[in-house]
């Protein structure tokens, strides 16, 4: 156990490996006069993964592996070929390869899974995880993801990550749909059910082994994907997402009983008859134990994010462990939105320079270098973190009871919960949970524990659910009572649909047909990735098939009748903000 702070991070070697970190001069300037093999990445400018080919192979060079997440490849160039290969047509730019065991864990280079404070072992042993998984490791349970998508790396690849819809801006991209261009879901994921490979509660509980081990590694990840590159999205695809998730929970052999929200908008719509929020009520309702990320806004707003501010679902806030195993010392961080003493958070767990997996070549990768920890792990900070640990524990419960409700998981949690000693109970709610205390609590014995329920009616705006974050394409920003397509919202027929459980309907959301109707997923396993895309595991109709799309763009679709490309859209705005990761970085505790 844990007794004392580190004095810091020094012990660890920060990795310069990734997009943007060297300029494809400097690249060059590496050079000698004498010219001689470099291993070297080269990015394509968007789509352009086959002129990307063509210019290394053109210089001469030898393609490793393709790499469609950043449009381009791997690849060994001669030393005197970096600059024409820079600058060749489609090209963005060409960095070195600083590595060779990229996906690969070497404890000599710095990275102690037993004393980094933000490593899952760790956080694993802070919430008593770890204790827990002697008696449940997630096994039978679905977590569905509602982010920007996962990434095959290593510790999400043995086999319990499957993909859901992608509906995303990239989905109808064959080398992007499904892919975590952002980075940010495949830091949940790792932290949810991350492991290197299936195995005993035994293996799982030795740190000696240095498997990575997320809180529920025998749960099962659902991947929707709904944002693209630079984290853009509109609410009106993180609505369609709950509701698939409502709909879908036991289709097919899935078993969805918990979701996943590491996300929020800075809405002041009333949470009764805000849309998103009675989504997430709905899938409440419907047996899906909701849990949402409560906001990173803490040193400007009080309230809790949208929709982390309806009563019914699990609101995480974030929790600065301060080197400790025990919660009585705790603290929780300036960024965590508290809320009010009407509805703030439900529990906190760890959010503070948490170690989960890298997603290289990604966007908060490529502008985030000093977050990364060993090549092969990457730091952030946020209620996202926080909210992905309590959907593993959230797993961990249902494993053990198969049958309590989401109201008998919230008070199953926050019953085990302990709070910091000089924390005001309306920062940290309850408190931490333990786990290994949490399994201890049957389900029939929270009968008294029943949440009433709340009147909402989601038919108010779909634009006030929005907030202040918007997407836009071709300098058009969308507003107003509308979703992606230009689709006029009725929240009436919306609302009474999504109650029923028929806001689906054979593809189609509001009007359009935005994915294929059938289920076709199977697990990721390292052996079915060939360089470009999923086989036999995407989503059939994964490029959201209908009449909208014309085999390489958008027709007619977006709100201003633009194309759905690559530089035809941007969103920047919901960047870091309404994706609940407050900072990436390798800096010592604050």
């Amino acid at each position: 156990m844990r007794t004392t702070r580190r004095a810091g991070l020094a012990a660890i070697v920060v990795a310069t490996l990734g997009l943007g970190m060297a300029s494809a001069g400097a690249a060059a300037a590496t050079s000698t006069s004498s010219s001689h093999d470099e291993a070297v990445l080269v990015s394509g400018q968007p789509g352009k993964i086959a002129a990307v080919r063509h210019a290394v192979l053109a210089a001469g060079g030898h393609i490793r592996t393709s790499l469609p997440i950043i449009d381009g490849v791997s690849a060994t160039l001669a030393s005197d070929e970096i600059a024409a290969v820079s600058s060749a047509p489609g090209v963005r730019a060409v960095t070195q390869d600083a590595t060779g065991h990229l996906m690969g864990v070497d404890p000599t280079l710095g990275y102690d899974v037993k004393h980094d404070d933000g490593s899952l072992y760790n956080i694993a042993q802070i919430t008593h995880a770890v204790d827990a998984w002697s008696t449940s490791t997630g096994k039978g349970v679905d977590v569905a993801l509602i982010d920007s998508g996962v990434a095959p790396v290593q510790g999400l690849t043995s086999g319990n990550v499957i993909n859901g819809p992608d509906l995303s801006f990239e989905s109808q991209s064959p080398d992007l749909a499904h892919l975590d261009t952002f980075g940010h879901g495949t830091h949940m994921a790792s932290i949810i059910v991350g492991r290197d490979q299936a195995s005993s509660p035994q293996t799982y509980q030795d740190a000696q082994s240095h498997q990575f081990v997320g809180i529920a590694p025998d749960a099962r990840l659902i991947s929707i994907k709904v944002a693209a590159n630079d984290g853009s999205a509109d609410v009106s695809q993180v609505i369609a997402a709950i509701d698939w998730v409502t709909e879908h929970a036991q289709s097919n052999g899935l078993n969805i009983k918990v979701l996943n929200l590491s996300y929020g908008t800075n809405s002041t719509q009333d949470p009764s008859v805000d849309p998103l929020d009675y989504a997430v009520e709905n899938a409440w309702k419907a047996g899906i134990t909701v849990v949402v990320s409560a906001g990173n806004d803490g040193t400007n707003r009080q309230d809790l994010a949208d929709p982390a501010n309806d009563p019914l679902v699990l609101a995480v806030g974030a929790d600065d462990p301060q080197g400790t195993n025990t919660p009585s010392d705790d603290t929780v961080p300036d960024f965590s939105q508290r809320g009010t003493a009407t509805r703030h958070v439900d529990i906190i767990n760890p959010g503070v320079h948490v170690l989960g997996l890298r997603d290289p070549g990604s966007f908060i990768d490529q502008n985030n270098p000093s977050a990364v920890v060993n090549n092969r792990f990457f730091r952030g900070s946020g209620t996202s973190q926080a909210a992905a640990v309590a959907s593993g524990e959230a797993a961990l419960y249902l494993s053990a009871y198969p049958n309590a409700s989401p109201d008998q998981v919230k008070w199953a949690l926050m019953k085990s919960a302990r709070a910091p000693d000089s924390v005001r109970a309306m920062y940290a709610g309850v408190g931490v949970p333990n786990m290994n205390k949490a399994l201890g609590y049957n389900p029939k014995n929270a009968a008294k524990y029943l949440q009433a329920p709340t009147g909402a009616t989601g038919t108010g705006s779909l634009e006030a659910a929005r907030g202040s974050a918007h997407v836009s394409t071709n300098g058009v920003t969308l507003t107003g009572e509308q979703d992606i397509f230009g689709q006029t919202w009725d929240p009436n027929a919306w609302s009474a649909a999504s109650a029923a459980g028929t806001a689906w309907t054979d593809g189609t959301f509001n009007g359009h047909q935005w994915t294929g109707s059938s289920w076709s997923g199977s697990s990721w396993t390292s052996q079915t990735w060939d360089g470009h895309q999923w086989t036999d595991n995407d989503w059939s109709g994964s490029s959201w098939s209908g009449h909208q799309w014309s085999g390489h763009q958008w027709t007619n679709a977006g709100w201003d009748g633009s194309s759905w490309t690559d530089s035809g859209w941007s969103g920047s705005s919901w960047s870091g903000s309404s994706w609940s990761g407050s900072s990436w970085s390798d800096a010592t505790w604050s």
